[in-house]
């Protein structure tokens, strides 16, 4: 079975792990909540790289040096993909 991520309204460890749908449609799984989280995290993260790739693909993601700079520009570039807005707006 395949559910969309963004329909799950939450999650619970009771101690079986059950998804609230957005329609109010529960759904035991067998995965652990913590394993939920983490694929839909995963999942996200690969809608955000495919934007990404899809809208840049002549242009390369900003590089992040050792000292952590950069995570701004690379947060800047993300939220253009993904239309979200950014700090200070």
């Amino acid at each position: 079975m395949a559910v969309n991520p963004d329909l799950i309204e939450r999650a619970e460890s009771t101690p079986d792990t059950v998804l609230t749908m957005t329609d109010g449609h529960k759904l035991i799984v067998g995965e652990a909540l913590d394993e939920v989280v983490d694929l839909v995290r995963t999942w996200r993260a690969s809608v955000a790289s495919q934007a990404w790739i899809y809208s840049h693909e002549q242009t390369p993601m900003p590089e992040v040096d050792d000292d952590g700079s950069g995570h701004a520009d690379i947060e800047a570039t993300l939220a253009q993909v993904l239309r979200l807005p950014q700090r200070g707006e």
